[in-house]
């Protein structure tokens, strides 16, 4: 019979995750919804400077928003992702550590620029946080944390060469390079 207790709170556990995990959701897709609207503002400010050939500081500085949205929009998109590759319990444990680390680091870099996209961000990772502890607790899962550090530098380092791509076919005439001289 003791077996059946453990069996119950398992259980009990895993259904307490999936209100957490929807939430989680819903906060995602806000935070996508807001960072493309930031970024279709941007570019829509920004867009007389295609044609351009030298920029003042001004208009780099708005060029460097324009491209932290943009790495913030891939980051978040490719973390939705993942959380879509939940498939039970067992899966959380090795879907989502990496995604706690980047929810931050993206909070972080987004916290001047869009404090209120920030503030959900640094909600998500809470959410998350809790969900990955208690769902590890239920599989007994280990983490490696190494691993995840790892993988969420690799998953933040591809969403800014994607973002810096789409910024240079987007304003072919500029050198990117002058952006770090201004």
């Amino acid at each position: 019979m003791a077996g059946t207790g453990v069996l119950c709170t398992d259980i009990s556990h895993t259904v307490m995750l999936v209100p957490r995990l929807k939430y989680s959701g819903i906060l995602l897709d806000g935070i996508i919804d807001s960072l493309q609207e930031a970024r279709d503002s941007l570019h829509t400010s920004n867009k007389r400077l295609a044609d351009c050939e030298e920029l003042g500081k001004c208009e780099w500085e708005a060029l460097k928003s324009e491209a932290a949205v943009m790495s913030a929009l891939e980051a978040i998109t490719k973390i939705k992702r993942k959380a879509g590759q939940i498939s039970g319990v067992m899966s959380i444990p090795e879907v989502l550590p990496a995604s706690i680390q980047v929810v931050r680091t993206v909070s972080a870099s987004l916290y001047e620029m869009m404090p209120d996209c920030s503030q959900r961000l640094s909600e998500l990772s809470v959410h998350l946080g809790s969900i990955v502890l208690d769902s590890a607790a239920i599989t007994q899962a280990r983490f490696d944390f190494g691993r995840s550090n790892s993988e969420s530098s690799d998953l933040l380092d591809e969403a800014k060469l994607i973002a810096d791509s789409k910024l240079k076919k987007q304003y072919p005439n500029l050198d990117f390079s002058e952006a770090d001289t201004v």
